[in-house]
C-alpha cells in the first residue's frame, strides 16, 4: 500500500525527528493541536511559548525557517477571514488607528490566527519530516479503518496520473487553436471535465480488475510493519506534554 514516490512537502533528513516512527509523530501532532485548541484565547503569552516549542522542533529536524514560513502561506485565506472579523462583528467597539473595531471581533481574529497558524505549522513540520507512505502506515497503525487508508493511498498515487491526463488534454486543445477567453467556452471546458471523469472512472475499473486478478480481497498487504519503542514514544510525547504543562500553568495563573 501507499504511494511509491515522495511527496513535495517532505524534506529528506537524518534528524531525530525524521527517525521517529510515523504513528508516534501523528499522535504527538494531534495531541499538540488539541492542547493549542483548548487554550483560552486570553492567554496570549502561552501561544508565544507554543511557537517556541515548534521552533525548537524545527531546529532539531533541521527545517529552515524560510521554508517553514513559505509553507505557512497556505493559511492566507483564513488570515483574510480573521482580518475581517473585527470590522463585521457586533458588540463593544474600540478605536484603533482611527478605525472602529469590535472587541469581540479582535479576540476572535486573534483566536483564529494564533491557533490556526500553530496548527498549520505543526502539520507542516509533520509533513516535512515524514514520507507520505510512512504517514499512511502510521494512520493504519493508529487504528484508522484500512479501507480509508487504501482510499487515501490510491488518491495520492493517482492524483498525479489524473493531473497528467488533464495536462495532455489541455495541450491537445491548445494545439487545435483553442483558448478559453469567455463564457462561450465554458461548454468546451465542461466537456473536458466530463471526459476526464469518464477516463478516470474507466482507469479505476481497469486497476481494480488487475488487483482482483492478482488476489486482492479487500485489504492490502503491509510490507513494512512500523513499531515504536517506549523511548521513541517518550521522545514524541515531549512536545504535547510540554505544551500541556504550559497550558496547565497558564490556567493556574489565570484562575
Amino acid at each position: 500500500m501507499g504511494a511509491g514516490h515522495a511527496h513535495r512537502l517532505y524534506r529528506p533528513g537524518r534528524s531525530p525527528v525524521h527517525a521517529l516512527p510515523p504513528h508516534c509523530k501523528l499522535a504527538a501532532t494531534f495531541g499538540f493541536v488539541l492542547v493549542v485548541v483548548s487554550t483560552p484565547r486570553e492567554a496570549v503569552w502561552v501561544f508565544g511559548l507554543y511557537a517556541l516549542l515548534l521552533a525548537g522542533v524545527a531546529a532539531v529536524a533541521r527545517i529552515p525557517a524560510g521554508l517553514l514560513l513559505r509553507r505557512l502561506l497556505i493559511e492566507v485565506p483564513f488570515v483574510a477571514f480573521a482580518v475581517l472579523m473585527p470590522f463585521v462583528a457586533e458588540g463593544e467597539r474600540v478605536e484603533v488607528l482611527g478605525m472602529s473595531l469590535s472587541v469581540s471581533g479582535l479576540w476572535g481574529a486573534w483566536n483564529v490566527l494564533a491557533k490556526g497558524t500553530l496548527g498549520v505549522a505543526a502539520s507542516v513540520l509533520l509533513a516535512s519530516t515524514t514520507e507520505l507512505r510512512a504517514l499512511l502506515l502510521g494512520l493504519q497503525r493508529l487504528g484508522l479503518p484500512p479501507l480509508l487508508v487504501q482510499i487515501a493511498s490510491f488518491m495520492i498515487r493517482y492524483g498525479d496520473v489524473i493531473g497528467d491526463e488533464l495536462r495532455r488534454m489541455s495541450v491537445a486543445r491548445r494545439s487545435r487553436g483553442f483558448e478559453a477567453s469567455g463564457i462561450r467556452h465554458w461548454g468546451v471546458l465542461a466537456k473536458t471535465a466530463g471526459a476526464l471523469f469518464i477516463r478516470s472512472y474507466e482507469r479505476g475499473e481497469r486497476v481494480y480488475l488487475a488487483m482482483v486478478s492478482r488476489g486482492y480481497a479487500g485489504s492490502m498487504p503491509v510490507i513494512n510493519e512500523v513499531t515504536a519503542t517506549p523511548t521513541e514514544w517518550a521522545r514524541a510525547s515531549a512536545l504535547p506534554l510540554t505544551a500541556l504543562t504550559v497550558l496547565l500553568t497558564a490556567v493556574c495563573l489565570m484562575g
